[in-house]
C-alpha cells in the first residue's frame, strides 16, 4: 500500500496509489483517550456517570515519565474538556486531540508516501505521482474572476481563455482527463475556494477533488518566534495532493521531495505537510513517534516550570552565546559552523523532559560536560532525524536532488529546539531549553579557547558559528578537527577571501549583519538590504550590483581600487530613480496589528487595501508604494503611478552606505576605525 492522502470523515480513509488507478480504502476506527486521577475515590461519582454513558475501562498506560494507571474512555474531546472542568484541572488527560488518521497509521505501523518494509528515514524513495501544474493569470488579492488559466502536464501546456464559466469548465475537463495525483498551483488556497463556489453557481463538477468533496482549513493569525504570521484558509481536495506553491514554506524550501519526506516522517497527508510550519511538523513527528512507541500524548502540558529564585533564573535563562564583532574588513577569515548544533546537543547529552529537572545530571557527555545518564524520549526520536539530516547534507554535495530533503530536515531540526521551551509543546519543558543553551554556551567557549590556543584570532561568534582569522591552512584544519573531537559535533569550515562586519548605530559591531567573499567565489550576505524582504526591488538590485562588483576583488588592496566603479553604480541608480518603474519600488511589510494610533505607512496601506475590498488580517503582508512620506500617503502596488523621490533616494543612500562601509574602513587605515560620515555622497 502506497498512501498519498489520508483523512478522517466518519471513518479513516486512505488513498492507495498502487495499481492502475488510485482508490480510497475506508476503515472504521475509533480510539479512546486516557484519564489519570491522583485520587480516583474523590471523583467516584464522575467515573460512575461516565460509565453509564460511555465505554470506560480501567487500564495502565505509558507516558514519557513512566507508567500510569487510570481509565480508557471512548468519547470525544468535548467530554475530556468537561472532565477537566469538573475536576478543576486535577485530571491528567492523554490522547485527546490527536488526528484519527495519524493515530490509525501509527498504530498499524503504516506511514504516508511509502510502503512495505521501507524505512521512513531512507532518503532514497520513489514518488509515483502524476503531477499537474495550474496557474491563474491574475492577482488573487485584487481579482475575483478567473478568465485566463494555464495548465502544464508532463506532455503539453494548455492555455485557457474566455468567459469564466468556459475557462472553469475546460479546466475541470482537463483535470478529469489527465487525472493527476498532485496539483502544483500557486495561490491555490485563495483560488480553489472561489473555484468551488463558482462551480456550484455555474452547475459544474469541480474535478479538483476525486470525490467532489473538499476539507476546509480555516484562516488564522498566530504568533511565531516573536512576530505575527497569517495563514490563508484552504479547500483541500480529497484523493489528490494540492500544493500552494506560492505560500507553502515546506515546498519553497524542499520542493515536492521535501513535502513528501515531511509526510513520511510525521504520518500526515502531504496536503497538510505542505501547509504546516516546520514547528508544527516537528511537533507532529514527535506525536507520531510517541504513538508508534505506545506512549500516551498529553492533552495539556502538566509539567510546569517549578518555582525558582530570581538568581537561579538569571543564571539559567541566558540564551545562546554571542561574541560581538569589531566592525571592519578582514582578510583570510574562516567561518566554523556546527552542523545541527542544538539537535546534536539534545542527542549527545540525553536531554528530554523526563531526564532533566528533578534529578542532577550524572553521566559524562562529549566535551567533558555532564548530561543525564539515561536516554529520554526526546533524544531518542531526534536521533534518527539528525542522522538522516547529516546523511542528506553529505549526499547533496554530490547530488543536488538531495538538497530539498536536506532543507526540509534542517528547518524541522531548527525548530525542535524552540519547541522544547514552547508553553504548549506536547513534549517540551523549559529546563530542557535552558540545558541546551547552557551546554551550547560552554561548547562555543571551548571552541574559542581551542582557536586561541592555536594562535587564531576570534573575530565573531553567534550561537553555533565562530569566525576566526590567522594561521595557514593546516592550522585552520587542525582547529576544525580539535573542535569536533572536543565537542562530538560535526562542523563545516568556510574560508573567506574577505568579510565585512557592519556596525550598529552606536559604532559597535552588529551581530547579524555582514557580507563577504568566500574563497569558492560565492558571495555570502546576511542582514543587509539586498537580503531583507521589505527592500524594494530597485534598491535591492542596486546594492546587489555594488556588492557583486566588490566580489571581483580577492583582497583588500583590490577592494580599495573597486570603489570608483562601485560608486558609479550607486550614482547611476540614483540618477535613474525618477524614471524607475513604480512596480520596482514596492515596499513589503508584515502587519502585526490593524489598529494604529499614529499615522504611518502600514496604516495607510491597510486603508488602501480596504478601499480595494481586500480583507486584511494580522500577520498578512501588505505591499505598497510611498507617494508622500511626509504625510504617509501610499498607493497599493496594483495602481501605483507616483512615488516620493526623496524617500526612495534615502533608501538608496542607506543601501549604498552598508556596502560603502568597507571602503571607509579601508581608507581610515585598516583598523583605525571608521567615521560616521560617508565622505562622499551618492
Amino acid at each position: 500500500m502506497w498512501i498519498f492522502d489520508c483523512y478522517h470523515r466518519g471513518s479513516v480513509e486512505l488513498w492507495d496509489r498502487e495499481g492502475s488507478s488510485p482508490k480510497p480504502l475506508a476503515f472504521r476506527y475509533s480510539a479512546p483517550f486516557y484519564l489519570h486521577l491522583e485520587d480516583p475515590h474523590a471523583h467516584w461519582e464522575m467515573i460512575e456517570g461516565l460509565e453509564t454513558r460511555f465505554k470506560v475501562e480501567e487500564c495502565a498506560f505509558e507516558t514519557v515519565y513512566g507508567p500510569l494507571s487510570g481509565y480508557e474512555i471512548w468519547a470525544g474531546r468535548d467530554v475530556a474538556e468537561k472532565i477537566e472542568k469538573q475536576t478543576r484541572l486535577q485530571a491528567h488527560l492523554y490522547n485527546v486531540d490527536l488526528r484519527p488518521d495519524q493515530r490509525f497509521l501509527a498504530e498499524k505501523g503504516l506511514f504516508p508516501c511509502g510502503g512495505g518494509e521501507e524505512s521512513r528515514f531512507d532518503p532514497d524513495f520513489e514518488i509515483p505521482l502524476t503531477p499537474l501544474t495550474i496557474e491563474v493569470h491574475a492577482d488573487p488579492q485584487i481579482s475575483r474572476t478567473m478568465t485566463e488559466i494555464s495548465v502544464q502536464s508532463l506532455r503539453r501546456e494548455t492555455s485557457l481563455a474566455g468567459s469564466e464559466r468556459k475557462v472553469l469548465a475546460e479546466l475541470f475537463d482537463l483535470v478529469r482527463v489527465i487525472d493527476p495525483d498532485i496539483i502544483l498551483f500557486p495561490d491555490s488556497d485563495q483560488w480553489v475556494p472561489r473555484m468551488v463556489a463558482k462551480a456550484e453557481r455555474y452547475g459544474l463538477d469541480p474535478s479538483l477533488s476525486r470525490t467532489g468533496g473538499f476539507r476546509k482549513m480555516a484562516s488564522r493569525s498566530y504568533w511565531s518566534y516573536g512576530r505575527v504570521e497569517h495563514r490563508h484558509g484552504a479547500s483541500i481536495p480529497e484523493g489528490r495532493i494540492l500544493i500552494d506553491t506560492e505560500n507553502s514554506f515546506t515546498y519553497r524550501e524542499g520542493g515536492i521531495g521535501g513535502v513528501v519526506l515531511a509526510s513520511r516522517l510525521t504520518g500526515l497527508s502531504p496536503n497538510l505537510t505542505s501547509r504546516f510550519t516546520p514547528g508544527t511538523l516537528i511537533s507532529n513527528y514527535e506525536v507520531y513517534e510517541a504513538l508508534r512507541r505506545g506512549i500516551a500524548v498529553p492533552f495539556r502540558k502538566d509539567d510546569p516550570e517549578g518555582q525558582r529564585k530570581i538568581t537561579e533564573l538569571k543564571a539559567a535563562d541566558k540564551g545562546g552565546m554571542i561574541f560581538q564583532p569589531r566592525p571592519g574588513v578582514h582578510e583570510r577569515a574562516c567561518e566554523l559552523d556546527f552542523t545541527s548544533f542544538y539537535p546534536s546537543i539534545i542527542v549527545n547529552y540525553h536531554l528530554s523532559p523526563e531526564t532533566v529537572g528533578g534529578s542532577r545530571p550524572v553521566g559524562p557527555g562529549p566535551g567533558g560536560f555532564r548530561g543525564p545518564a539515561r536516554r529520554g524520549f526526546l533524544c531518542e526520536v531526534i536521533e534518527p532525524l539528525l542522522e538522516l539530516r547529516l546523511k542528506t547534507k553529505r549526499l547533496k554535495k554530490a547530488e543536488p536532488r538531495y538538497g530539498g530533503l536536506d532543507s526540509a530536515l534542517k528547518w524541522m531540526l531548527v525548530t525542535c529546539f524552540g519547541y522544547t521551551g514552547y508553553k504548549n509543546a506536547k513534549f517540551g519543558r523549559i529546563e530542557v531549553h535552558e540545558a541546551i543553551t547552557r551546554i551550547s554556551r560552554d561548547l562555543l567557549l571551548q571552541a574559542k579557547e581551542i582557536a586561541e590556543g592555536l594562535d587564531l584570532e576570534v573575530l565573531h561568534g553567534i550561537v553555533d558559528c565562530l569566525w576566526v582569522r590567522g594561521g595557514d591552512v593546516p592550522s585552520v584544519t587542525l582547529f576544525k578537527e580539535r573542535v569536533e573531537a572536543a565537542t562530538g559535533i560535526g562542523t563545516e569550515l568556510d574560508p573567506y577571501d574577505w568579510i565585512v562586519f557592519l556596525p550598529l548605530a552606536d559604532g559597535f559591531g552588529a551581530y547579524n549583519r555582514y557580507f563577504g567573499l568566500l574563497s569558492s567565489g560565492r558571495l555570502k550576505l546576511r542582514g543587509v538590504a539586498a537580503r531583507r524582504r521589505d527592500t524594494p526591488e530597485y534598491v535591492r538590485r542596486m546594492q546587489m550590483e555594488v556588492i557583486e562588483k566588490m566580489g571581483e576583488a580577492r583582497n583588500i588592496d583590490e577592494l580599495r581600487l573597486i570603489k570608483p566603479e562601485a560608486l558609479k553604480i550607486a550614482r547611476r541608480y540614483r540618477q535613474w530613480l525618477p524614471n524607475a518603474d513604480p512596480s520596482e519600488l514596492v515596499v513589503r511589510r508584515r502587519i502585526s496589528k490593524l489598529g494604529r494610533q499614529k499615522r504611518c505607512a502600514q496604516a495607510s496601506a491597510i486603508e488602501a487595501y480596504r478601499r480595494r475590498g481586500v480583507k486584511v488580517s494580522p500577520g498578512m503582508a501588505v505591499e505598497y508604494v510611498v507617494r508622500d512620506a511626509r504625510r504617509w500617503e501610499v498607493d497599493g502596488y496594483w495602481d501605483a503611478s507616483e512615488f516620493d523621490l526623496d524617500y526612495y533616494g534615502i533608501l538608496i543612500k542607506k543601501a549604498w552606505e552598508e556596502a560603502a562601509f568597507a571602503f571607509r574602513f579601508i581608507e581610515d587605515g585598516l583598523g583605525q576605525g571608521a567615521g560616521a560620515g560617508d565622505g562622499r555622497n551618492v
